[in-house]
């Protein structure tokens, strides 16, 4: 079946059966392996990715269920030469540790604060609740998006 989609702001297809899961279609088909595998059952966050604007398990989604739609994985958040702000302060605030977790926490966080500007600890961490991380002890990546609310409020959007 064939599917289009708009992927991270460019029209796209891809011929594939429909029940395949977003996250397998992004990473074999159509090469995008920022998007990580963790539990498979939608419990970890890793595979996190925005769909038409909402955070979703991409494990726990069907292609077919994207076919018209808008999908944003952690490749579309910003270019190595344009990093967003989120991605500036994982790096300076230590948010980013073995990387398993990273892609989906930054696409976690993003969706936030396009909805927040100014997130306090306690909605940080309710945004962040549905991504699991064994290195950091959440301390570093709450320092993180609170750092990427503050330059963005000062003018550190991209």
């Amino acid at each position: 079946m064939l599917i289009r989609l708009k992927l991270n702001g460019q029209l796209r297809e891809v011929d594939t059966a429909p029940m395949r899961r977003l996250l397998d279609v992004l990473r074999e088909e159509l090469e995008l392996t920022g998007t990580k595998e963790g539990c498979g059952e939608g419990e970890c966050g890793t595979c996190t990715v925005l769909l038409d604007g909402e955070v979703v398990n991409a494990c726990m989604v069907v292609i077919g269920q994207c076919d018209g739609r808008d999908v944003v994985t952690v490749e579309g958040l910003g270019s190595e030469a344009h990093l967003l702000p989120i991605q500036k302060t994982f790096v300076t605030e230590g948010g980013a540790q073995c990387g398993i977790c990273t892609p989906g926490m930054l696409i976690s966080a993003e969706a936030l604060l396009r909805r927040n500007a100014s997130p306090t600890d306690e909605q940080i961490r309710e945004a962040l609740a549905g991504n699991l991380c064994r290195c950091t002890g959440y301390e570093r990546i709450v320092a993180s998006v609170r750092a990427a609310a503050l330059a963005r409020s000062s003018g550190g959007a991209s």
